[in-house]
């Protein structure tokens, strides 16, 4: 046997501290490339305007090191440990991972938004730091430690889906069931992730490390399947963006870019399978320690990315919103571009609690709602100037059971991401209000239009405090217009039947 590879602790630190900021602010270049052809091929133009928002952000942040998404994630690593290497430590190989999270997240240059709980049933108190991660060991022959790191967004870790299914139960009419019930909080385009076989909780792991691999539908498609998963691959891909979805559930043809199948062998009883979409904020990397010292990844050409800049719609309607009107919100039409400027306030799931918490106490709330616009975000701290870190949308249908509430406090439009539930809907058609849209998965390029912030009530709350926030031309679409009328349901339909019907042809 030869002499052990000794894997110092503080390499190990540096280099998952230096593989997490570099996840912040590059995408992958598979994804990116994967993406700009999206683009090209795309054909509603609400979908393409996003795409041309997440392809924008990714280059800005790129160039800024600045954080792709506000919501940096819950952090996953999976590690393949070589049977011939030993960690130089006192400390557990998760203690020594999670100090890698820590350094990473409260980097001075870069901090990245802390989202992780502790408590979740009860008290749910940030832990202020992003730790823990969630680590998974595999110990296999060799000198070397393998990592793959992600980070997790919780708008797309929230449509997960598992079932045990029966052994001749269909797997594509499954995933395209749930695609109703997934809505566009995961923000497409994105991938799917999808595990079969082993046991439920070993399943949902395959479906997770899936998605470490790289896009190469494109690449498949073009020689042909060769085994039983990649042909089921394929026909899952064609089911989904059949559908119609598009990006950010606008409508259009690329709704997945790729989809992913691990499995496993299983008991004869059933056949679990698991399915986890990643977002369009698509964040994972891959490094090899081998005793020699830490791993740097090397920054992607800026030059190859995709020569798309996204530019206002000329056709937008410029909003004030310091002198928004029951009148004109009223106008809106679904579909409607707007650029926004003048003062929001801010509010997501904490903030809405404790509102509810008051008023159900008779206590006078810190901050006056009436003729307001109200904001579904929870920023990333700034740094070097910024008036604010990287503050795209939170997925808005969490907020759906406080939307009575709100609007009985006479707030006229609310702004997010992905689709309002039938009840909400319903709600803010009887209030003759709006829900607006802003792109999941372009919040540096969101940012840039907040010219101004500042904490008004609940700062305890962290990045779930209420800000006012003042915008100069932030771009969002009316998703949920003063008559009901709801883009999610109405523009995917639309497609679909375009794709059906072999007007168009969806995502190759």
């Amino acid at each position: 046997m030869s002499d052990m590879v000794v894997i110092k602790e503080e390499d190990l630190i540096e280099s998952v501290k230096d593989a997490l900021q570099y996840i912040s602010y590059y995408h992958p270049m598979d994804y990116i490339r994967a993406l700009g052809k999206a683009y090209e091929a795309e054909k509603g133009p609400a979908a393409k305007d996003a795409i041309a928002q997440i392809l924008t952000n990714s280059r800005m942040c790129a160039e800024g090191h600045r954080p792709i998404c506000q919501d940096t994630g819950i952090v996953n690593v999976f590690i393949k440990w070589g049977m011939n290497c030993r960690l130089d430590t006192t400390r557990s190989l998760q203690e020594v991972v999670d100090e890698g999270v820590r350094q990473a997240y409260n980097h001075p240059d870069n901090k990245l938004r802390a989202s992780i709980l502790a408590d979740p049933a009860f008290t749910r108190r940030n832990t202020r730091d992003n730790t823990p991660s969630v680590l998974s060991v595999e110990m296999v022959p060799g000198d070397t430690i393998d990592v793959d790191v992600a980070a997790k967004g919780g708008g797309s870790e929230n449509k997960s889906k598992f079932k045990m299914m029966n052994p001749s139960d269909n797997i594509v009419d499954w995933v395209v069931e749930q695609l109703p019930s997934m809505g566009a909080g995961w923000c497409p385009p994105g991938m799917l992730g999808i595990g079969i076989g082993g046991t439920a909780e070993h399943c949902m792991k395959l479906a997770k490390l899936s998605l470490m691999d790289p896009i190469d539908m494109g690449q498949l498609k073009e020689r042909g399947p060769q085994t039983d998963l990649e042909q089921l691959r394929i026909h899952i891909f064609d089911a989904v963006n059949a559908q119609g979805i598009g990006a950010q559930g606008l409508g259009g043809l690329s709704t997945v870019l790729d989809v992913k199948i691990l499995d496993a062998p299983c008991h004869a009883a059933g056949k679990p399978v698991a399915m986890i979409p990643n977002c369009a904020a698509t964040r994972h990397a891959h490094f090899t320690l081998d005793g020699s010292g830490p791993a740097y990844l090397d920054p992607p050409n800026i030059d190859e990315y995709p020569d798309v800049t996204w530019q206002p719609d000329a056709a937008a309607k410029r909003v004030d919103l310091d002198k928004l009107t029951p009148e004109e919100v009223a106008g809106w039409e679904h579909g409607d571009r707007l650029l926004l400027s003048g003062n929001m306030l801010t509010g997501r799931d904490a903030a809405h609690k404790r509102i509810h918490e008051m008023l159900e106490k008779g206590e006078e709330l810190p901050v006056d709602f009436k003729g307001r616009a109200i904001y579904y975000v929870g920023p990333v701290d700034p740094v070097m100037g910024e008036v604010v870190g990287p503050a795209g949308p939170t997925t808005a249908t969490r907020m759906d059971k406080f939307t009575e509430m709100m609007l009985d406090l006479g707030l006229l439009a609310m702004i997010g991401k992905a689709e309002r539930g039938h009840d909400a809907v319903e709600v803010i058609s009887r209030f003759k209000v709006a829900y607006l849209m802003a792109t999941g998965g372009a919040a540096y390029l969101v940012s840039r239009a907040i010219k101004g912030a500042k904490v008004v009530a609940f700062e305890d709350l962290g990045m779930e405090a209420i800000y006012e926030f003042k915008v100069q031309d932030m771009p969002v679409t009316v998703a949920v217009d003063a008559r009901g009328n709801n883009v999610h349901t109405l523009a995917p339909a639309k497609w679909r039947e375009k794709i059906a019907r072999g007007e168009v042809e969806p995502a190759e």
